[in-house]
Parts: structure tokens; sequence; C-alpha cells
């Protein structure tokens, strides 16, 4: 990368409520900085094993083919609608951790949802988030899934204190 231009501001992207809130922290930090944005998107073709019958329809699905197909369309839905800030589309045929990682070695700031899957799936399936603090060459955001809201008590059913006796 030549000293003339800008680093990026990499984002992970992966479909989760988490990854879309980091998504459009990126954009907005990208924006301040007037630098683009590199969503980077990680897929892998090891589904693992499949004990029993299983239809074709579900085993052509898991062709490395089909799945880059799904991971592509699921990067391009992802980035729509957002103006301003160019955002370049990268997917990579990586483990996210890894590719994320890379993409740091040239990016200005790395921007990651965290899940908070809780202590016992973090143990078993790792944290991506946790991965690129302690990797990654650059600063590291980590931006929480986004809490559902919960009703006001104007919207929730009025109480009722039970039969009156």
């Amino acid at each position: 990368m030549s000293e003339n231009e800008s680093r990026p501001v990499v984002v992970g992207v992966d479909g989760s409520a988490a990854a879309r809130a980091a998504l459009e922290w990126a954009v907005e930090d990208a924006r301040r900085r007037g630098c683009r944005v590199d969503a980077v998107s990680a897929w892998h073709p090891d589904s693992g094993f499949i004990i029993g019958a299983v239809p074709a329809e579900v085993v052509m699905g898991m062709s490395p083919e089909a799945m880059r197909a799904a991971a592509q369309a699921g990067l391009d839905h992802a980035v729509e609608g957002f103006e301003g800030v160019e955002i370049r589309r990268i997917l990579v045929e990586s483990d996210p951790r890894s590719a994320l990682v890379e993409a740091s070695k040239d990016a200005e700031l790395l921007v990651v949802g965290n899940r908070g899957r809780g202590v016992i799936a973090e143990a078993i399936l790792g944290s991506v988030s946790s991965y690129c603090v302690h990797h990654a060459l650059c600063p590291v955001v980590i931006i929480r899934e986004p809490k559902a809201e919960q009703p006001t008590v104007d919207d929730a059913a009025p109480l009722t204190p039970g039969p009156l006796l």
C-alpha cells in the first residue's frame, strides 16, 4: 500500500445481527476518516460429515460452488443500502479468524461483532472477536450484538389484579 493511499476500515461480515451492527459502525467510522470499508466474509467448504441418507438437493447445496455462491450472496446482501462510502466486498475461502487477521495487515482499524454466546460455547467454538483482539495487526473494535427491544409500559398488556373478592 502506498503512503498516499488511505488504509481501509476492515469489518467482518457473517450475516448475524452483531455483524450488521459492526458494519454500520464501520461505515460511519470510515465516513469520518474519509476512507473505504473492506467488508470481509469467510467461508469454508468443510461441512463435517453426515450420517444417514441425505436428499440429493441437500448434497448439491453443500458443494463448494454452492457454498461459495451462498456466501457471496450473503455478503452482497449485507452491504446493500450503504451510501457515501466505498465498500469493497472481499470473500475469502478461509477460517474467519485467519481471514480477518490477514486483512488487518493493511487496515486502519478492524471492526468485528460479538455474539456473546456464553462461556461454554465460547470455549468449545472459539471466539473470532477474541482471536482478533489478540492477533490483529491494527486496533480492533468489538461491537456487541444489539439487544432485542423490550416493550415499554405503554406497549405492554394492561395489568389486572385478578378476581376481586
